[in-house]
């Protein structure tokens, strides 16, 4: 008999919200910063589906392996594959995992090895479907699931989960910037594949003031398309972090005005912007340097690899601000606790 759902199943999705619900039918969780992954076994069968649908497999052989150690033959689980790195979960890692050569990912899988921690349970070890169940029902199934067969802690892990709102603010409190937020999921609810009906998200949203080194012009009417971003490092080099170009219309127009008494400057003295993409007309791929003298604060989610991961929304400009101070310090978020940290006293939580 074959497993109760396709391998194009779609995931359940989160709606972003600005505080997480309060009340007895709601289940908190850690957000993890990974990708999303469907896990299907059917026997001798195992396959990583991405949150688009597209195959993981080839690209994680380690999660793989440890799937197919597991003594259930049958099941689809639901979870997040991550790399830990320090005291953080790589992002940039988990990128560089997506190579189209075998050996590189395979050389990867050893260096930098991935976890899969799962936080639903689709099918069971019987193949039978959970899908259709209420997540009341779906969380007890998958901790005793997860009590019975994950041996690996280093590979397969179950994310914990609280029904209390003071327990989960306080991961923030803990974990800080090393976690992306905290999902809220409706416990009286079936899984909700492909909508954003049963889960809530808060993400973490910081906010920095950076040096606006340079701009690209927009594709059409040669208005000011984006600003390029810069931070000063420790050698008091000017280096390319992102860009922001979330303005309104009667801002974008001011744009030009504001930013042409400050052309034809050094621009960023430390790592430049790349080449334009292959997406790029040839106006947007164009840009131009400034003199480092304009600051503006921006809001942001994610800063890996030296860079905004995201584009950024413009908040306010910071006239009061010396560009100087605009540094690497301010995106450096450290954490004494390791993010997993969440993990292992799961093991040892009595199921909620």
């Amino acid at each position: 008999m074959p497993l109760p759902i396709p391998l194009t199943y779609a995931p359940m999705d989160a709606k972003l919200v600005s505080t997480l619900p309060v009340g007895p039918n709601w289940q908190y969780e850690p957000k993890w910063d990974g990708f999303r992954c469907l896990a299907f076994r059917d026997g001798n069968r195992i396959s990583l589906q991405s949150k688009s649908g597209q195959s993981l497999g080839r690209y994680f052989p380690e999660i793989v392996e440890a799937l197919s150690e597991l003594k259930a033959t049958r099941f689809i689980l639901d979870g997040e594959l991550v790399v830990p790195q320090d005291h953080a979960l790589s992002f940039d890692a988990l990128l560089q995992r997506i190579h189209p050569a075998a050996s590189r990912v395979k050389m990867l899988s050893q260096q930098t090895p991935a976890m899969m921690i799962c936080f639903d349970l689709l099918a069971d070890e019987k193949g039978k479907a959970l899908y259709d169940h209420p997540l009341s029902e779906r969380r007890v199934a998958l901790e005793s699931f997860a009590k019975k067969f994950f041996r690996n802690p280093d590979r397969i892990v179950l994310s914990p989960a609280t029904h209390d709102l003071k327990s989960a603010k306080e991961w923030y409190a803990d974990i800080g910037a090393a976690l992306d937020g905290v999902v809220a999921k409706r416990l009286d609810l079936a899984y909700q594949s492909g909508n954003r009906e049963g889960m809530v998200k808060v993400k973490n949203i910081r906010t920095a003031d950076c040096v606006v080194g340079g701009f690209r012009y927009a594709s059409k009417g040669g208005q000011v398309g984006s600003l390029l971003l810069g931070l000063y490092d420790s050698e008091g080099l000017l280096n390319h972090v992102g860009f922001c170009s979330s303005f309104t219309t009667s801002e974008r127009s001011k744009l030009s005005a504001l930013l042409k008494p400050l052309m034809h400057g050094e621009g960023f003295t430390g790592r430049a912007p790349g080449g334009p993409s292959r997406w790029s007309t040839e106006r947007s791929s164009q840009w131009e340097p400034l003199k480092p003298q304009l600051v503006v604060e921006v809001q942001y989610d994610h800063f890996t690899g030296d860079r905004f991961r995201h584009g950024t929304k413009f908040i306010r400009w910071r006239p009061d601000k010396s560009p100087r101070k605009c540094t690497m310090s301010q995106v450096r978020h450290e954490t004494a606790v390791h993010p997993l940290h969440l993990i292992r006293p799961a093991r040892r939580r009595k199921a909620v």
